[in-house]
């Protein structure tokens, strides 16, 4: 398998991926007052935006389409 199909492969499934696979992360705000610490930390799991989506997609699908070269 050539490198840039290979690449182009993974690049592809992950943009399928992002689709149905929400990406989790946390947020931590909190305030420090003498030696009080405050805080309240937050989880969201977010999809990434269609667009990205879309975009990765379409160059994984190109890089594969480069990447498989004149086969004979």
């Amino acid at each position: 398998m050539k490198p840039l199909f290979g690449i182009g492969l993974v690049v592809l499934v992950l943009g399928i991926l992002s689709f149905f696979v929400p990406v989790p992360h946390s947020e931590h705000h909190g305030a420090d007052v003498g030696d009080v610490h405050l805080g309240v930390t937050t989880h969201h799991e977010d999809k990434v935006p269609q667009g990205v989506s879309i975009a990765l997609v379409v160059v994984g699908a190109g890089m594969m389409i480069a990447g498989r070269g004149g086969r004979t």
